[in-house]
């Protein structure tokens, strides 16, 4: 998939949910690989914000909204536009504004959509940077959570629980796309109950909001409006969800179950998220050495061709890759692994059985992708001479040298050695079978 931006600028003006002041932003094309960014042009500085995971306004103060921050200045509300650039992907743009708060429009994100068709979109030459949650991610405060797990495009599920007639156990989810997007979440408006209304007044917020562009829920149904959906605020909920990942400043896939949850829990989220983005992507791998294929298998690749999932999937990269014969796989050891938890949780250290699952996963991937055995899983059938020479610690990175000894139609023979920094850590000999793919699904 390529990047995407707009074709033409684009005007719109309104008032700002929670400052009630007037605002006029021009979203403008930008570059390949320049993201989002928002210009603040009613300050002498200008200044530039660019939408990262860092910048977000972690304050939780900021509650009702959310706001991004660079230099001390802020821009507040930009989850409804966000949602209509990730779900339109779009992927650079530049939003002009002069004050410190988006329009807030009808409350959803109807109006950004349009704007931005209208404008046009273009393709771009970069490939989308696209990011596959790997690890099930989960965040939480007392009776709101939010999970995330592996999937192969972003799924959205979402129950809302309110002290509500109307909105009690209201539950929505879809897989999020353009199509799904457009005519199921960007016309889903922001809302309050009746009850809570005054409250939020008194602490300043929502001097912008009305009864046509904030959905307010008394227990017959929102007060001088009518609902869009029968579901209409669970749906809107996840539009925030939408607008929120886009935090991160590229878009992501994986399974999003949500209770209760709301803009703070999202950027908690959201932080994980880039963790887990640093965890697999940021490490400097060493070079493929010459005479090599040079060939590099990341954990995509990896998860295509071996069958282990989280939480027992121990090899992150394989490198120097000469099919059938040998190849390098990298372990990045860190305290995020699960088996620290009981292996020590006083004095954390790899377990041996670990590394040696680790060497055996990378010399999978070195079997399977010979060519000799497609259709085929290896599977452990002995191991001998067997030697821990080193401690393995959160932090270190495990390169793990496998020789594929003798390789017949059903067995294999390998030989494989660990090193941290250079310094041996494990050695074995060990013997696999073969069998065929599906028999992991009889």
């Amino acid at each position: 998939m390529k990047q995407k931006t707009i074709k033409n600028p684009v005007t719109l003006s309104g008032i700002g949910l929670h400052t009630g002041k007037s605002v006029r932003m021009t979203i403008k094309p930008a570059g390949d690989n320049e993201g989002i960014s928002f210009i603040r042009v009613d300050l002498p500085s200008k200044q530039k914000i660019q939408i990262t995971a860092s910048n977000a306004v972690m304050d939780e103060k900021v509650t009702r909204c959310t706001a991004v921050e660079a230099q001390g200045v802020r821009v507040y509300t930009i989850e409804h536009l966000m949602a209509a650039l990730n779900g339109l992907g779009i992927d650079n743009v530049t939003v002009e504004i002069d004050t410190e708060e988006i329009p807030g429009m009808d409350g959803s994100s109807l109006e950004f959509v349009k704007a931005l068709e209208k404008a046009g979109i273009a393709e771009q030459q970069a490939d989308k940077d696209v990011f596959v949650i790997q690890e099930p991610i989960v965040v939480a405060n007392k009776t709101s959570t939010i999970v995330m797990v592996p999937h192969d495009q972003l799924n959205i599920s979402y129950t809302l629980d309110y002290d509500h007639p109307l909105l009690r156990s209201q539950f929505f989810s879809r897989s999020v796309d353009l199509a799904s997007f457009t005519k199921e979440l960007a016309s889903a408006r922001t809302f309050c109950l009746e009850s809570e209304a005054a409250e939020i007044k008194a602490h300043g917020l929502a001097k912008g909001a009305n009864y046509q562009n904030t959905l307010v829920m008394s227990p017959k149904g929102p007060v001088e409006n009518t609902l869009r959906f029968p579901d209409e605020c669970a749906r809107h909920k996840v539009l925030d969800i939408v607008g929120d990942l886009f935090l991160l400043g590229y878009p992501v896939k994986g399974a999003v179950y949500a209770t209760k949850s709301g803009h703070a829990l999202n950027r908690a989220l959201v932080k994980k998220i880039e963790a887990q983005r640093q965890k697999y992507t940021t490490v400097p791998y060493p070079a493929a050495a010459p005479g090599t294929t040079g060939r590099v298998f990341n954990i995509n690749e990896i998860m295509k061709i071996l069958p282990h999932r989280y939480p027992f999937l121990f090899v992150d990269r394989v490198i120097e890759i000469e099919p059938g014969k040998k190849g390098i796989g990298i372990k990045n050891v860190t305290i995020n692994d699960g088996f620290f938890q009981g292996h020590f949780p006083q004095k954390p250290v790899m377990p041996g059985v670990v590394m040696i699952e680790a060497m055996a996963q990378t010399a999978g991937v070195v079997v399977l992708t010979s060519g000799a055995h497609n259709g085929k899983v290896a599977l452990f059938m002995s191991i001998s001479d067997v030697k821990f020479r080193k401690v393995v610690y959160p932090g270190d990175q495990l390169l793990m040298e496998v020789e594929i000894v003798r390789d017949r139609e059903r067995t294999a023979h390998v030989k494989g050695v660990a090193r941290v920094d250079g310094e041996v850590a494990i050695e074995a000999d060990m013997m696999f079978s073969y069998t065929e793919a599906h028999y992991l699904n009889s």
